[in-house]
């Protein structure tokens, strides 16, 4: 994993550095030296969530990150995006990820798409969304 995610990092990154990205996502002594080919689904999406954090994006687009993760891995997550400085654009069925992280709601209806700013549990519990949300899906 050291010597993929040093691609991503610059040329003047050293094994130190890249190695303490990988520590933040919860990879410790040898497993840095994994072949990127034999990760498990979670260490994967560890992995590329350490190649993100190195490529400074200001845009993150996830698609059900919390699959795959153990729950020490989903708290270090949902963390990581509540600090993050950019814009995350995500899908999730994880109801406590989306209601700590979510700070607008973007639903996409047969008749168009219904876009609001508050958690996911005002949206949800919403009696004018609720309203909105039949009308679209007549």
């Amino acid at each position: 994993m050291v010597d993929w995610l040093r691609e991503y990092s610059g040329t003047d990154a050293d094994e130190q550095f890249v190695r303490s990205f990988l520590g933040r996502m919860l990879f410790s002594g040898d497993e840095v030296l994994k072949n990127v080919k034999v990760l498990s689904g979670g260490e994967k999406m560890r992995c590329m969530f350490s190649r993100m954090m190195l490529q400074l994006a200001n845009l993150l687009m996830f698609d059900e990150p919390t699959n795959h993760l153990d729950l020490e891995s989903i708290t270090a997550l949902n963390n990581g995006m509540k600090d993050f400085n950019g814009t995350i654009l995500f899908t999730s069925r994880d109801h406590a990820l989306t209601e700590s992280v979510a700070t607008r709601v973007i639903e996409l209806t047969p008749k168009g798409s219904i876009d609001r700013m508050m958690t996911y549990d005002d949206y949800i519990n919403n009696e004018d969304v609720a309203r909105l949300r039949e009308e679209m899906y007549k």
